[in-house]
Order: structure tokens, then C-alpha cells, then sequence
């Protein structure tokens, strides 16, 4: 296993560990190099720096932008090596988030539907930040209502596309999100597209069209990935010259995937993204004073 991990959360969106605990969680499993990606918003992430120069653990800042793609494909880009304070960028997270409360309560209503009630009311408490409301946060409560049985379950029942609580929403525009990234000094990455449903033309134009907005990664490595889907990936990485990521996607103890910290190999093949963001690497006692 690889000790790279450059896409996880926390509480600060959708995570179910505080910043420091999920940092230290990665610190103790022997990771080497970690990035804090928080849907939508970088609010954890002088905490996760802070945490991280304690451990002696080298961190990125980073964040996962999500992104209305082709009308109808939600695919989501994370940046790395972020300045979490730069102003373009925090403007155009801040109206992403603004959409998700409505998008919270449509979603209760299609759930009250479905025959599930107080949704609403019940997911809301379990964001740390009303803003940050998400499917997961959904997901949780109908587990812990005893709905259904685990966060996997949920989703593939009620909130996948198809499905009685899904909701469709406009997010940001591709060129949009890898650009707010750009301005911040970042380097864009597709996370994880073994997840999108898109066939090989349709991959192919997402990647091109990702590359000429200026995107320079995709994640090859990821916990939703098989060892198929990293061959895959690594051979567009390859075609494509874009630089590899590698990112569990941890988000809780307990809810399936990849563990925090930990992370397949790159293939041979690749060019590590943690290369050209070295200079944006923070190394201990080396923090950001804030986040947007």
C-alpha cells in the first residue's frame, strides 16, 4: 500500500471526523503525504494544517468542487496545492454552497413521498455546517432511523440518481471550478471518474475538455477504484499527459471504501501530481492562517 492520501473530508462538509482527528487518523495509520478535500469549502482546512504540523506530517491544502457536467453528469474535481484564502475562489464555492438548503429540502419532500418523514429535520443536525448539507448527511439519518442498515445501502435504495430521494441540481461549470482553482495557485484533478457512468467516449471527452479548461490530473489511484479501473486511468493519465492522484475518499470509520492514509500504488506509467506541487507542500510548523 502507498502512504500518499490526497482526497479525504471531514465535518467541515460531509466527513464524520473533526479536521485534527481525521489528520491525526492519517498520521497514525503511517501516511506521508496528505490533502484535506472538503466539498464545497476549505473552512477545515487551518485546522487540518495545524494538526498536521504538530504530526510532522506534510499536507496540502485542497478542497472537491462539485460540477454540473454535460447538462446531466455530476463529476466532481478536487484541487491541490490551494491558497484557501484566495478570494476568487472563495466567492465561487460560497455559490455552490448556497444551493444546497434548497436542494436539502427538495430532497425531503421526495422522501416524504417515498414514505420516509422528518428527513429534513433529521439530516440538518448532523451537518456541522448548514451550508455543507449533503446526500451523506441524508444517508446517515435514514441509517440511524433504522431505514436501512448501512450509508452504502441508502444511497443504492434512496438517493442515486433514479431513485425516490435523488435531486437533480445545477453545480458549477467545469471550466468555472478548475479555473476558481487555478486562481488560487492549485493544480485541478478529476476525482475518481471510474464512478461516473460514461463510457469511453464520454470519458474521453470529459478529460479533453477538463484539460483544455486547464486541468492538470486525475485521480488513477482512489477507493472507489478496482485494480482495472487503475490501469484504465493510468493509461488516460498517460494518453491524455495529465499528471496521477491517488486519494482513499475517506470520509467515516465504519461506512465502507478505503481507509484514511492509505491508497494503491501508482503504475509505472504515471507522473506522481505530489511532484509539481512540492513547492506547495506545507511542511511542519507551516500553516495557513484561515480558511474561506
Amino acid at each position: 500500500m502507498a502512504t500518499v492520501d490526497l482526497h479525504f473530508h471531514s465535518t467541515a462538509s460531509d466527513g464524520g471526523l473533526p479536521p485534527d482527528e481525521v489528520i491525526r487518523r492519517a498520521a497514525e495509520r503511517g501516511a506521508t503525504l496528505v490533502a484535506l478535500t472538503d466539498h464545497d469549502g476549505t473552512a477545515g482546512i487551518a485546522q487540518a494544517a495545524a494538526t498536521a504540523a504538530a504530526c510532522g506530517l506534510p499536507f496540502l491544502a485542497g478542497v472537491e468542487v462539485s460540477v454540473t457536467w454535460n447538462d446531466s453528469h455530476t463529476v466532481h474535481i478536487v484541487g491541490l496545492g490551494i491558497d484557501p484564502d484566495d478570494p476568487t475562489l472563495a466567492a465561487g464555492l460560497k455559490s455552490i454552497r448556497d444551493g444546497r438548503i434548497e436542494r436539502a429540502r427538495l430532497m425531503s419532500a421526495a422522501l416524504e413521498k417515498a414514505g420516509i418523514h422528518g428527513a429534513f429535520d433529521g439530516a440538518m443536525p448532523l451537518a456541522a455546517n448548514p451550508e455543507m448539507i449533503s446526500r451523506t448527511h441524508f444517508a446517515r439519518f435514514l441509517v440511524q432511523s433504522g431505514v436501512v442498515k448501512d450509508v452504502k445501502g441508502v444511497f443504492r435504495k434512496y438517493l442515486a440518481k433514479g431513485k425516490p430521494g435523488y435531486v437533480p441540481h445545477r453545480w458549477a461549470s467545469l471550466q468555472d471550478a478548475v479555473a476558481w482553482i487555478r486562481a488560487a495557485g492549485g493544480m485541478a484533478v478529476i476525482a475518481h471518474p471510474g464512478r461516473y457512468d460514461m463510457g469511453r467516449t464520454l470519458i474521453e471527452r470529459l478529460v479533453t475538455e477538463f484539460k483544455e479548461a486547464g486541468g492538470e490530473g486525475i485521480e488513477v489511484a482512489s477507493g472507489s477504484h478496482s485494480l482495472d479501473d487503475m490501469l484504465k486511468f493510468a493509461l488516460v493519465a498517460q494518453k491524455f499527459e495529465l499528471y496521477a492522484s491517488a486519494g482513499s475518499d475517506f470520509h467515516a470509520p465504519g461506512e465502507g471504501g478505503r481507509d484514511v492514509g492509505y491508497t494503491e500504488p501508482l503504475p509505472p506509467i504515471c507522473k506522481p501530481i505530489w511532484e509539481p506541487l512540492a513547492a506547495r507542500i506545507l511542511p511542519p510548523a507551516a500553516a495557513p492562517s484561515s480558511g474561506a
